[in-house]
């Protein structure tokens, strides 16, 4: 029953706690003019960033430059010693994507469509471990999850992403061993900016945005920004919609350099269906009918959240900060699914049904003091900090029985009887973290040390409602986690580093087979690399060679339990993750734009079930590689103004379950996109522009297995926009 891969599931919460950030900021000695000798180390041009701990990326194209993600200031993506990449404002609009998968499938190691074609979650993973509950950050701050009640996000509300790969708890607190993505929010801008589009796309997909952004008014230091997004949409699937009314207004205020604070909020409305797979026959083969009944197969998701970040100077050596966000979301679902041949008419195919109600709330509250200073001929940055994260997740579930599944009729829908709650499940969070880090350079050399303690508590009642037993599970933990990296900065540009880190991700809830708490996740990594900004050229190189550790992993696996047969989070006892990254980002002068990278990944499983030591783990490809390139017709061309972008996406073979019995092929997915400024025909027609972007551009829809049960890859998706801007 893997389609229950997330509705069925009371108490799979991965690592539900806070986080705070503790890294360097680049000394004062290193900001100076760009280009310049700094006590025998280059400062490389085009990197010179202001203070700041909103994770905005500097950014030039498709190239990012710095953010706040690496280090919690803004810090040149050179200087930090571990794997990091970015998607840019310049990406997100030349891609238009339309979930949080399609925002970040071209970055490194990222896998994406694991588990086909399923528009109800973001579920992804990254150098081979998962990183859906435990590796989303909103602006810098942790965006928790637990069990089916996970933010969805509106990628038109986003103004980039920033992601730093590999365990950084040193960083963060509570993450996972793969790494961490940084989903920036826009924020207002001091020019006005305004822009309005119309869309229409595959599936009956009819859209509507708006951007409007600048100062309140002539005099005074405040600005606004107001996104908004209006979809009614269809999607491949039948009864399985893609509806959402999205509003998202952002404030603020900056009287002078030295003070600034930017209130951030969010509202969104989406609906889609409570499943989405397709029925999996015994031998296992995936099938083209929908396991759901469309009858009763709703999801409605409401999500609110409003937070404030604020930075003052106090003088030349301490900057303040304080970053706080209130998140709440509520889940309302019905599914039903199709799990074997009925007994005595082949035709039909018995389904089971459920239906669920969840509601999550957290707050998080990060406070900072950055100090800079020179001892002698060393410059230190010193971060310290304070975080505290608090989590209540509540959830109602229940089960029945829909009528069968009518091959002769796949399409047909049946009336479900009322099914009444059998289960209610409260888990209250507490987690505070402590961190202290130093940025210490002297000359070209960069040394990052730091380290974080960790406090968490988790209660968790789980309610038998047909019964009024009550189970009451409390759970201890804390950790030290802790990161050391060295970089050297070249006289021509080059920057090598080494760096070890840890992490640290409390699981809570229970194995639903044993009856026992998940033991904390933990795991290490040692990573070297190369990192190389070209002179002269708006192009970024990295390459990073990594091995990871992890041990009491969390993964699903179809269990009989008493119930019946059950997609659940079981504890695997020890992963190792070893490979290579390489990319590249460039834009250039001439009108061409690319981001190209590949990726090898060797995830083994060290000891597990019985069966799965020395095997492969599920899913996860040893080679993935992908490249997008768009260039734009320069002036005095004959097609000025016409834009061309082409992408390719491969993902190597892997095993369907960690059994590794069988393996899914190989395959390359192209995207592309077509646009047009009619600018270029006349002036008048400044701000107008039209786009066509296609993803799965030749409608590849071939079988893709993951734990063991198999989904369909998503199909050919076209969207066209209208866009005016002034």
């Amino acid at each position: 029953m893997n389609s229950l891969r997330f509705s069925s599931r009371i108490l799979s919460t991965s690592a539900l706690t806070g986080l705070a950030i503790a890294h360097f900021l680049t000394p004062a000695a290193a900001q100076d003019a760009a280009g310049q000798q700094q006590d025998g180390a280059t400062v490389l041009e085009d990197i010179i960033v202001n203070g700041g701990s909103g994770g905005v990326i500097q950014a030039d194209g498709y190239v990012g430059k710095s953010s706040a993600t690496g280090t919690k200031t803004d810090t040149p993506f050179i200087e930090v010693p571990q794997s990091i990449s970015s998607v840019t404002e310049q990406q997100l609009k030349d891609r238009d994507p339309q979930s949080l998968l399609d925002t970040v499938a071209y970055t490194p190691g990222t896998r994406v469509g694991a588990y086909g074609f399923d528009p109800r979650f973001d579920s992804f993973s990254v150098r081979g471990f998962d990183v859906t509950y435990t590796g989303i950050f909103r602006d810098n701050l942790r965006q928790p999850g637990a069990g089916s009640s996970l933010f969805k996000t509106e990628p038109y509300g986003l103004e980039g992403v920033s992601i730093l790969r590999g365990p950084s708890s040193a960083l963060y607190g509570a993450t996972g061993a793969g790494g961490l993505y940084n989903l920036i929010t826009k924020r207002p801008t001091e020019e006005p900016f305004h822009e309005v589009q119309l869309q229409y796309g595959t599936d009956q997909r009819y859209q509507s945005r708006f951007d409007l952004s600048g100062p309140v008014n002539n005099e005074d230091p405040f600005y606004y920004r107001l996104t908004g997004l209006y979809r009614d949409a269809n999607t491949e699937q039948i009864s399985v919609p893609d509806d959402r009314v999205y509003i998202a207004p952002a404030f603020m205020w900056k009287p002078d350099e030295d003070t600034k604070l930017t209130i951030l909020g969010e509202y969104s409305r989406t609906k889609t269906g409570g499943t989405a797979a397709y029925y999996n026959d015994p031998t296992g083969k995936v099938t083209d009918y929908f396991a759901g009944n469309p009858a009763f197969n709703d999801s409605i998701q409401n999500q609110a959240r409003i937070g404030y970040e604020f930075e003052h100077r106090l003088n030349d050596v301490f900057v303040f900060r304080q970053n706080a966000r209130i998140s709440t979301l509520s889940i309302d679902a019905d599914w039903a699914f199709a799990y074997a041949p009925n007994a005595v008419n082949p035709n039909l195919l018995d389904r089971s049904a459920g239906t669920f109600d969840e509601q999550l709330m957290a707050f998080v509250i990060d406070n900072q003091l950055e100090a800079q200073f020179e001892t002698g001929a060393v410059d230190h940055t010193v971060l310290a900090g304070l975080d505290l994260t608090r989590l209540r997740w509540r959830s109602l579930d229940g089960r029945g029985v829909s009528p069968p599944l009518d091959t002769t009729n796949p399409t047909a829908g049946a009336q479900v009887a009322p099914i009444d709650f059998d289960t209610r499940s409260v888990q209250d969070q507490w987690q505070a973290g402590t961190y202290l880090q130093d940025q210490i350079r002297y000359d070209a050399w960069i040394l990052t040390v730091g380290g974080r303690y960790d406090w968490v508590s988790t209660d968790t009642d789980n309610t038998d409602l047909n019964t009024n037993a009550l189970t009451t599970i409390t759970q201890k933990d804390r950790a030290f986690s802790g990161r050391i990296g060295l970089a050297y900065q070249t006289d021509f540009g080059v920057v090598p580093y080494a760096s070890y880190s840890t992490a640290f991700a409390p699981n809570a809830g229970i194995n639903k087979e044993t009856g026992q708490p998940f033991q904390a996740t933990e795991s290490e990594q040692e990573e070297i690399g190369v990192k190389y900004l070209l002179p002269d050229s708006n192009t970024l190189i990295t390459a990073a060679l990594f091995n990871i550790d992890q041990k009491n992993s969390l993964y699903y696996e179809v269990v009989n339990l008493p119930t019946g047969p059950e997609n659940i989070q079981v504890q695997r006892g020890k992963i190792r993750s070893r490979g290579f990254e390489i990319e590249a980002n460039t834009s250039l002068d001439n009108g061409l734009s690319l981001v190209a990278s590949y990726t090898f990944t060797d995830a083994e499983i060290l000891e597990g079930t019985i069966g799965t030591v020395g095997n492969y783990v599920s899913s996860v490809p040893r080679h993935m590689a992908s490249l997008w390139a768009n260039y734009r017709f320069q002036e005095g061309s004959p097609i000025y103004g016409l834009g061309v972008g082409l992408g390719a996406r491969y993902l190597g073979k892997s095993y369907t379950s960690d059994e590794n019995t069988a393996q899914n092929g190989s395959r390359v997915l192209f995207d592309a996109a077509l646009s047009y400024d009619f600018a270029a025909l006349d002036k008048k027609y400044e701000g107008l522009s039209l786009q066509v972007n296609a993803t799965n551009l030749f409608d590849r829809r071939e079988p893709i297995c993951s734990a063991g049960f198999c989904y369909r890859d998503q199909g050919r998706a076209m969207i066209g926009s209208l866009r005016y801007t002034w």
